[in-house]
């Protein structure tokens, strides 16, 4: 699944448009690396975010196209 995508689709960032900007603009990190919105994530992967003075990371725990609210918190875990 593209970056992006995973971001809006577990509710990490309300809009895709607003996760293509974080990425664009070196905010997110997978593994380590700068990402681009259209760089695949996997089972594993641990991303990480950065908000203004906030860092947080975050370990994909599964991956799914469409999700329920409810369903979408069980699809990663802040480090």
């Amino acid at each position: 699944m593209r970056l992006d995508k995973f971001l809006k689709v577990t509710r990490i960032i309300k809009r895709r448009t607003v996760a293509k900007d974080a990425c664009d603009s070196d905010k997110v990190l997978i593994n380590g690396k700068l990402s681009k919105p259209s760089s695949k994530v996997n089972v594993g992967d641990v991303l990480e975010i950065i908000f203004g003075n906030n860092n947080f990371k975050i370990e994909i725990l599964d991956i799914k196209e469409n999700v329920r609210k409810d369903e979408a918190e069980k699809m990663y875990r802040i480090i």
